[in-house]
């Protein structure tokens, strides 16, 4: 419960009859509730600098893959929808294969989501996922289907691109845009800073990132 308001509900209680003092200490434990339900209560969601939460999932081959088996080596997430036209923009303009491309290069691994439930914008099964990748000349280490949400869920990812890094040691460094300019207009991407490689680059290189945490920007992830 927040500090300011425990202090007060203790000096009321003090001086209250016995009958307020219970009234007013089943307010308190609503109250409390309240908090802990809003996810209000800190520590809730991946945070930065901490350990990134695990996960175990299928992908589009059918084999499990779990966060815990790249510890040593950087990982990208990206939750990705292919009917977003945030999404189109970045593999029609083949901004995304650049910088998975450029995720290869250095040794990073990255894991492509897809967190759209059956029926909703942007489920795949299986070989529908291998299809994409092909058709878009997309190069990711792996497509992990996430139809009940569940991943999407543990990492609180609200839209598609939605993007994060996680460092060597399994620590979250960077969680926010692919970019600066919220825009489904290929041609703003050469003017945006380009959050997501810059925080790539520089966890594999074990610098500090510049810019830890952005706003997120596309379609709603579709749950």
């Amino acid at each position: 419960m927040n500090s300011l308001l425990r202090i007060s509900l203790t000096s009321l209680t003090l001086r209250s009859p016995p009958a307020v003092r219970a009234l007013t200490l089943g307010f308190a434990a609503i109250f409390a509730g309240v908090f802990v339900a809003s996810g209000i209560a800190a520590g809730d969601g991946p945070q930065i600098g901490r350990p990134a939460p695990d996960f175990t999932a299928a992908d589009s081959k059918g084999s499990s893959v779990s966060l815990s088996q790249f510890r040593g080596r950087t990982v990208v997430l990206e939750w990705t929808n292919a009917d977003c036209p945030y999404t189109r923009k970045h593999y029609t303009s083949g901004n995304m294969q650049g910088l998975q491309g450029l995720a290869q290069k250095n040794g990073v691994v990255w894991l492509t989501v897809i967190s759209s439930a059956p029926g909703k914008q942007g489920y795949v099964n299986g070989p529908g996922a291998d299809a994409l990748t092909q058709s878009r000349g997309a190069a990711p280490t792996a497509v992990l289907l996430d139809p009940s949400g569940k991943l999407g869920r543990l990492y609180d990812a609200k839209t598609t691109p939605h993007m994060f890094v996680i460092d060597k040691n399994g620590a979250l460094q960077y969680m926010g845009g692919i970019d600066s300019i919220a825009t489904a207009d290929a041609s703003d991407i050469p003017n945006a800073e380009p959050y997501l490689k810059e925080a790539m680059l520089a966890v594999t290189q074990g610098s500090p990132v510049a810019h830890a945490v952005t706003r997120p920007y596309g379609c709603s992830v579709k749950y």
